[in-house]
């Protein structure tokens, strides 16, 4: 009599579901190297990300807690922060809602010219922020091209809080378009055709049908613009008009407090912005986490 091996199972079978899977340390690949690669990942990240922060953060400790408050609490660092972060946040919620509309009409519509469009996105990636700065200071300062006709409706950019803003969205918007692009490009129009066969309106359509994929991407974008716009230096200085209280932002008062040999100051104020920027990207993250579970997109 013949001997029949028994038949392994792949898959769950019937005692095992709801079971989790059991937790391991490396994920299965046909390509060899794991170890070289991830000891690289390790080290690299330690030596150019975890150390240089470790540093600050050891730096600051020296300060203690109640000298980070009294430098926080400072009325001209406490009026820098607020300026930065607001704006920083206002920027990025813009930046949304317009890099949608680049990125659906980039990537949905022919025209003429749009490749040429599509590459002008990625302008201020490649632009020095200093030339940026610059070039707005110049269109909407009173007598410049932008700057002049809204002067006449009492309107004021340059040199005030609404120039930051101007400088925080045009640098922020290629996060938001290119990282929506390619999921836009991954949705099937015939969800869209069945959505308006099944009687929904463009609005529901764009509400239910297409904005749930795209969370998870737009909250990155957000993410990214939110952290570009935090420590955005050289397009702001030259349109802000740095005045104290009003249109000061904070890595300038880093700058000032090295100027004036002020290591400590600079030190605590760079050490709050990491605090308060780490705190605000660990909840966008949390949220994209949920919006990833909540929507099945992993």
């Amino acid at each position: 009599m013949s001997h029949i091996a028994p038949i392994e199972r792949t898959g769950p079978g019937p005692g095992t579901l709801g079971l989790k899977k059991p937790w391991r340390f490396t994920a299965p690949t046909v390509l060899p190297g794991f170890s070289l690669t991830f000891g690289y990942t390790l080290v690299y990240l330690s030596l150019i990300v975890l150390f240089p922060l470790s540093v600050l953060v050891w730096r600051a400790s020296g300060l203690g807690f109640g000298g980070l408050y009294a430098v926080a609490t400072e009325p001209r660092v406490a009026a820098g922060l607020r300026t930065t972060f607001s704006i920083s946040l206002a920027a990025a919620a813009i930046d949304v809602v317009f890099g949608l509309i680049v990125a659906w009409v980039l990537t949905r519509y022919e025209f003429p010219g749009r490749r040429f469009l599509d590459a002008v996105v990625d302008l201020p990636f490649a632009l020095p922020t200093a030339v940026a700065g610059i070039s707005l200071a110049s269109l909407y300062a009173p007598n410049g091209l932008f700057g002049a006709p809204l002067a006449a409706l009492g309107i004021k950019v340059a040199f005030t809080r609404l120039g930051i803003l101007v400088a925080l969205i045009f640098v922020g918007l290629p996060f938001i378009v290119r990282t929506v692009q390619p999921i836009i490009g991954e949705l099937e129009v015939e969800l869209e055709e069945a959505s308006a066969t099944l009687g929904a309106t463009r609005a529901q359509t764009v509400w239910r049908v297409l904005l749930p994929p795209l969370a998870p991407a737009l909250l990155t974008g957000f993410a990214m613009a939110f952290a570009r716009a935090v420590g955005e230096y050289g397009s702001v200085i030259f349109i802000a008009g740095n005045i104290a209280y009003v249109s000061e932002i904070a890595p300038l008062l880093i700058v000032v407090k090295l100027e004036q040999y002020d290591y400590a100051g600079a030190t605590g104020i760079a050490t709050i912005m990491l605090a308060i920027s780490f705190g605000a990207l660990l909840a966008i993250n949390l949220i994209q986490a949920w919006s990833r579970r909540r929507f099945g997109h992993v």
